[in-house]
This record gives C-alpha cells, sequence and structure tokens, in this order.
C-alpha cells in the first residue's frame, strides 16, 4: 500500500469540486431556460431579472424534468468527496448521504402535510430556508427523479473512483 505523504490542505480533490461545481451551475441553465420565473426561486427572488424563460428555445426537453435531480446529487457528491480525504469506502458514504437526503426531499413532495409539518417556523425568516415549505408544497414527487438521482450517485461514483484511481490515490 502506497502511503500519501501529502500535506493535509492538498488532499482536497480540486478537479472534483471544480467538475461538481461547474455541473451545479450549468445545471442552473435549466431552470434559466426551460422553466417559467415564478416556479424557481433562485430566478423569482432576485433581484434582477435572469430569467431566459421564452426568451431561448427550451433546451432540454423532457429530459429537463429530472436532469436537474441527477446533476444535482451528482454534483454534491463530487463537491463534498473533494473536500473530505477518503478512500472507496467513503465515497460509498458519501454516495449513499446524499442519495438519501435527495430522495428524502423527493419523496416528501408525495407526502406534502408531513414534510412540512417537521419544518420549524424560525426558517421562515431565514435566506434560501424561507422557501423549504414551498418546496414541498410547489413540488411535484416523481418516481424518473428517484431515478435520475440513483442514476447520478451510481455516476459520481464511477466518476470518483475513476479520477482518483488514475491519480493511484484509492484504494
Amino acid at each position: 500500500m502506497k502511503e500519501n505523504l501529502k500535506a493535509p490542505g492538498s488532499r482536497i480533490n480540486r478537479l472534483q469540486i471544480l467538475i461538481g461545481v461547474v455541473v451545479l451551475v450549468g445545471g442552473s441553465l435549466i431552470y434559466l431556460i426551460d422553466r417559467p420565473p415564478d416556479q424557481t426561486y433562485f430566478v423569482y427572488s432576485s433581484p434582477v431579472n435572469i430569467t431566459l424563460f421564452n426568451i431561448i428555445p427550451n433546451l432540454f426537453g423532457s429530459i429537463g424534468n429530472s436532469l436537474p435531480a441527477f446533476l444535482h446529487v451528482f454534483s454534491f457528491i463530487l463537491i463534498t468527496a473533494g473536500l473530505i480525504f477518503c478512500r472507496k469506502r467513503g465515497y460509498l458514504i458519501i454516495c449513499l448521504s446524499w442519495f438519501l437526503v435527495d430522495s428524502a426531499f423527493e419523496v416528501g413532495q408525495k407526502f406534502t402535510t408531513w414534510s412540512t409539518s417537521i419544518i420549524p417556523d424560525w426558517f421562515a425568516g431565514i435566506p434560501l430556508l424561507e422557501n423549504t415549505k414551498n418546496y414541498f408544497f410547489q413540488g411535484t414527487f416523481d418516481f424518473l427523479d428517484i431515478a435520475a438521482i440513483a442514476l447520478g450517485t451510481a455516476v459520481a461514483y464511477f466518476v470518483m473512483i475513476l479520477a482518483t484511481s488514475k491519480r493511484g490515490e484509492i484504494s
């Protein structure tokens, strides 16, 4: 087994973080182009008009319905794994954790009454969290989103394994 003698700060995997951030930012195009602005929190709450809806033709078509679920879990897995030095077992834990979080949010859209009942009232006064109840009220549960989350998790795992095995960091 090859021992990693690098300084702790150099164990951050910048490539994984970069891929995760680029995919996450790229995924925001779905909301800017294909979704009505009144249905997307960061678009309708923006102080400037950032929507391209009805300005640019729909780019993503029907895949745009579940693509955000894939991209979100994929991105956050890579970003998390890039920040935390770990090996295959750690990657599995990160993947499983994000899969469960994203799936819980998706399933929460099916059980709106229960989901919104566990959200504390003080969320209403905090930017970003203030929209949590609306996420569940306005969102729609879709099995294709669960499939996209599962696929995004698997792809992220294989990307991490591939990227780190080429650098000789995985065991």
